[in-house]
């Protein structure tokens, strides 16, 4: 056969003998054998690679701790296998995710062996930018639920960001939202049963307002809803068909929505009716209220001092109580407790647990602070001096330190309150501040370097390099929402204020300062590897404290 598959090969063994033609057909088996390993070892390869790639793509949905793991090629088949998946999407790096991450695996396994519906996934993002885009992530972490497989409308998590909280949210999400209301005695149960309920009276629960009524209960997972259309209800809560009812265990003990009977039914005020009647009076700063009084998104807090321990203190709180009602939904009146939870707070506003009673006014929105001239206690000084700060009569109160007698004798200067505007706007220096809080990492990792660099600029005749405790030191007109936070004030009469977002290193400052408080164009880019750190989430007046605060991208 070979002979007759090879003429090249016919022709040699032609004429010879037969031991000749054994050893020419065992050249040609030499020559051969090679060739046809190589094309077995390249078929070995190809399969490889088909395999390596089919792997790469494979949808198989893989867990770990109870937590689905996605990326682009199983996203699709975990959306259809599962009628309820809520998806978080997390960068590695970021401290708030690694803090979600204990809670979200926690509520995983729960969900997990309650129903094969309900799962919890997550995507790190900073790998499958695809999806990130197509969800439209753009900061860390963010929580979206899908539903039967639609991968179109995503819904954001709106729930507490712990174990119980997000197992409570899906549950919400996938059963009913309200419970159905039959007959007096269970109404009266279920009114009984909780601090606060909500409950919707309906003529028709079919109807447009009463869908609406579902989805906003839907929603609001940390409130029990029930409804009815039984018209012995309607009697025994002398209610009139189509009215929403808060009952409470607390303060007035009942409050009514009734629907506008043109308009119908406003989902966004029904929500904001809830929330804000949900809240007591007077809220207690404690880390389980927090997340309560962030939610009512009331800027303005009115914050009473006081230690719970004295009796003349308890009796304060009475006519602070008492001025409260006028003011709902435009003031949130907050007691803060010297003596627990709300020690905690004191230093924000520069106090001290001896200074109790004491009030304190807010705007966590502009973190602007307001005192009384001298503390008064009766409602009506307190009702008035509430209205007063709401119409702009009262000026903000700014903390500062005492001006220390060594402030001006090392490299880098000690500003307070007190001193700033004296140096800062000196019309002969160009003067470089950092503005720091005590507990953060960042200012600490970067102190080093500012020393360094006011060992530099010592002896310089007109460039000053500063430092600012801002935890405890405010300034008009600038709020410092992160630390630390750098501003440059050059010299001259125009009072401007420079934010440096560049490299935090001693030779790009050097630059910033040699060069009049600009960088030269290949140095312009912000390659800060972190972004400054927030104030710290333990106290009642920041807006950082809300729960949905997250690292930014």
């Amino acid at each position: 056969r070979l002979v007759r598959c090879s003429p090249a090969l016919r022709a040699v063994t032609m004429g010879c003998s037969k031991s000749q033609l054994l050893v020419v057909l065992l050249l040609s088996l030499a020559w051969l054998t090679p060739a046809c390993g190589k094309d077995k070892e390249a078929e070995v390869e190809e399969g490889v690679v088909e395999e390596e790639e089919e792997a790469v793509v494979s949808d198989e949905l893989l867990e770990e701790e109870d937590v689905l793991v996605l990326h682009q090629h199983n996203f699709e088949r975990a959306l259809h296998e599962h009628r309820l998946l809520l998806v978080e999407f997390y960068a590695p790096w970021c401290g708030h995710c690694q803090a979600l991450a204990p809670e979200f695996t926690r509520a995983a396994g729960i969900l997990k062996n309650e129903s094969a519906g309900l799962r919890l996934a997550k995507v790190d993002a900073t790998e499958e930018t695809d999806l990130s885009t197509e969800f439209g992530v753009t900061g860390y972490p963010v929580l979206k639920l899908f539903r039967d497989g639609n991968r179109t409308h995503p819904i954001d998590f709106t729930g507490q960001r712990d174990a119980e909280g997000i197992v409570r949210w899906m549950r919400r999400k996938a059963g009913p939202s309200a419970e159905l209301l039959q007959d007096e005695v269970r109404a009266q149960e279920f009114i009984a049963s909780q601090d606060v309920v909500v409950v919707g009276f309906f003529k028709d629960l079919q109807s447009k307002a009463a869908q609406g009524f579902y989805d906003v209960a839907s929603d609001a997972v940390d409130v029990t809803f029930g409804v009815s259309n039984k018209t012995e209800l309607f009697q025994k809560y002398s209610i009139t068909p189509d009215t929403v009812c808060l009952f409470k265990k607390f303060d007035e003990k009942r409050v009514d929505f009734p629907l506008d009977a043109e308009l119908g039914l406003n989902k966004e005020e029904l929500s904001r009716f809830i929330v804000l009647h949900s809240l007591e009076l007077v809220m207690e700063f404690t880390s389980q209220n927090s997340p309560k009084i962030f939610g009512a998104k009331i800027h303005n807090h009115l914050l009473l001092f006081i230690n719970k321990t004295l009796e003349t203190h308890l009796e304060i709180l009475g006519s602070f109580q008492a001025a409260a009602p006028p003011f709902r939904g435009q003031v949130l009146f907050v007691l803060i407790d010297v003596n627990g939870e709300g020690a905690q707070v004191l230093q924000y506003f520069g106090l001290k647990s001896h200074e109790a009673p004491t009030m304190r006014f807010i705007n966590v929105e502009t973190n602007k602070k307001y005192r009384m001239a001298t503390d008064e206690f009766a409602t009506q000084a307190v009702g008035s001096f509430a209205q007063a700060v709401l119409d702009g009569k009262v000026q903000p109160h700014l903390m500062s330190e005492e001006v220390p007698e060594d402030w001006d004798k090392h490299p880098v200067k000690v500003l307070v309150g007190k001193n700033f505007e004296q140096v800062a706007y000196d019309e002969t220096k160009n003067v470089f501040v950092k503005f720091y809080a005590p507990w953060c990492t960042h200012c600490k990792e970067m102190a080093p370097v500012w020393e360094e660099l006011g060992e530099k600029y010592k002896d310089h005749e007109n460039i000053i390099i500063a430092k600012l405790d801002a935890t405890v030191n405010e300034i008009t007109n600038l709020t410092i929402r992160g630390y630390p936070t750098l501003h440059y004030f050059p010299a001259g009469p125009d009072r401007k204020m420079i934010e440096y977002k560049s490299a935090r290193d001693l030779e790009t400052f050097s630059k910033f300062l040699e060069n009049g408080g600009t960088l030269p164009a290949e140095d312009t880019q912000p390659v800060v590897p972190e972004s400054p750190e927030e104030p710290k989430d333990t106290n009642v007046t920041h807006p950082a404290d809300a729960p949905e605060s997250r690292d930014e991208l």
